[in-house]
C-alpha cells in the first residue's frame, strides 16, 4: 500500500517527467530511495540522444549495481512516473532492487497512446510481475495519473 509520505517521491517523478518532455525527451522520471527513506538517484528519459534504452529505470538499477550491497538493493523503492518498460523490469530484478511504485500503468500509457493514434512501440507492453514475478509492485496512483497522461499529450499532441 502506497503511504501518503510516498506521495513526494511520486510527485517529484512527475516533475522529472516534465523536465524530460521540457528537454524534448519522451515524459518519464524516476527516483531510487533507500530502505530508510533517504533519495539516492534519480533521473529521466534520455532517449532523444538516439539510444533506446536510456530509461530512467534502467539507468537507476545500473546505477544501483555499482553503489549499492545487494542488501541495500533488495530494502530499496523505485518510484517512477510510468510502470516499468519489459527491458527495465528486467534489469531491475537481474540486480535485485526491492520494491516498484509507479503513477501510471503500462496499460493506461498504452491506452492512452493509442487514443493520441501513436504506434505501438517495438517491444510488448506487459505488467512488471509478467516480466519479474518476484518483484512487489504497486500503483496506478489516480491522484497524478492524469499529470502523467497530459504530459504524454503534450509530447505525442
Amino acid at each position: 500500500m502506497i503511504e501518503p509520505s510516498e506521495l513526494p517521491h511520486l510527485r517529484r517523478c512527475v516533475e522529472l517527467a516534465r523536465l524530460a518532455l521540457e528537454s524534448g525527451d519522451q515524459p518519464f522520471g524516476s527516483v531510487l530511495v533507500s530502505g530508510d527513506g533517504a533519495v539516492l538517484a534519480e533521473d529521466h528519459n534520455r532517449v532523444a540522444s538516439g539510444d533506446a534504452t536510456r530509461h530512467p529505470e534502467f539507468e537507476l538499477a545500473r546505477w544501483s549495481a555499482g553503489h549499492m550491497t545487494p542488501e541495500e538493493r533488495s530494502a530499496a523503492t523505485v518510484y517512477t512516473s510510468g510502470e516499468h518498460c519489459p527491458m527495465c523490469a528486467a534489469a531491475h530484478a537481474w540486480v535485485g532492487l526491492g520494491r516498484i511504485v509507479y503513477v501510471a500503468s503500462s496499460a493506461q500509457l498504452a491506452a492512452w497512446l493509442a487514443e493520441l493514434g501513436v504506434p505501438a512501440p517495438p517491444v510488448r507492453t506487459l505488467p512488471v510481475n509478467d516480466v519479474a514475478p518476484g518483484v512487489t509492485v504497486e500503483g496506478p496512483v489516480p491522484e497524478l495519473a492524469e499529470e502523467v497522461r497530459e504530459l504524454h499529450r503534450r509530447f505525442h499532441g
